[in-house]
């Protein structure tokens, strides 16, 4: 708490969540575990709030909680309420949610995405609590010294706010490594299309490798679906079981005309085709 600054309780009714809020709030063990707290308990620590013109308060800090209080009919929370600018508010915010124990890659991405942009409209400085101007340093740099990730990792962070949402979803699945998604944030939002096409035709994801090579073929302009296709069809290093054909097996059910490559397409459309009807029953 700053100085001068009260605990006050304020109808649930007239907290709003933060504008644009990136940090998720789930229904997992560690809300029932907040909820378990908060009814032996109550509401340790208060919510940090601003007030807004419309005579309601946004939420900076606490949106967990207001949650899991909703949850056990608590109609009342208790508040410290500070007057912040946009800007200032949104740095606040997301310096008090990346305390979480657990942040997906996309909560964090969007996190730094909108601080950076705060910072800048700010003039790339940040008043401390102490009133001391942090001169001369990058938004990223600044960002960096508050989340203990290196500047240049915070710029990947941002990178990633440029993937497609159901890639980020695939990043926070654990379906693609934070590395690879960095190097696809780089392709035109159709080719990220494309991509998740030949991810499907593969049943594979990219390794980074693979995912730095279907970058240089979008920087070169060369880049197309049947090429994706190609490089995600590839055996990665660690898969070392397989399934192996020789030509002549399969040319018993292909046309002579049929390459390899060719043989090998209609093999997997055939699969998947026969995934899609039968697996789920």
């Amino acid at each position: 708490m700053e100085e001068k600054e009260k605990i006050i309780e304020i109808e649930i009714e007239r907290l709003r969540d933060f504008k644009k809020h990136p940090f998720q709030v789930k229904d997992d063990e560690e809300m029932r575990q907040l909820k378990d707290s908060i009814s032996e308990y109550g509401v340790l620590n208060p919510l940090i709030v601003r007030p807004r013109p419309e005579g309601v308060y946004e939420i900076i800090s606490g949106h967990r909680r207001k949650y899991a209080s909703q949850k056990l009919g608590y109609t009342k929370l208790p508040v410290i309420i500070r007057v912040m600018t946009d800007e200032e508010a949104i740095i606040a915010m997301v310096d008090s949610n990346l305390q979480r124990e657990k942040i997906s890659y996309s909560e964090k991405a969007y996190a730094y995405m909108m601080k950076n942009e705060a910072l800048k409209r700010k003039g790339g400085r940040k008043r401390s609590q102490f009133g001391h101007r942090l001169k001369g340093k990058k938004t990223v740099e600044l960002i960096s010294e508050a989340s203990g990730d290196s500047p240049k990792q915070v710029q990947r962070y941002i990178k990633i706010t440029e993937l497609i949402p159901e890639l980020m979803q695939q990043l926070d699945d654990g379906n693609i490594g934070f590395n690879p998604a960095v190097e696809i944030a780089f392709l035109k939002k159709e080719e990220q299309k494309q991509l998740l096409e030949a991810m499907e035709y593969a049943q594979s994801s990219p390794s980074l490798s693979q995912a730095q090579r279907i970058k240089k073929l979008s920087k070169e302009g060369s880049l197309s679906l049947e090429k994706m296709e190609d490089i995600m069809s590839e055996i990665k290093k660690g898969e070392i079981s397989r399934v192996t054909f020789t030509n002549e097996q399969l040319h018993r059910y292909f046309p002579k005309e049929y390459t390899a490559e060719k043989m090998k397409r209609e093999i997997l459309a055939i699969l998947k085709t026969w995934m899609d009807q039968y697996w789920e029953k």
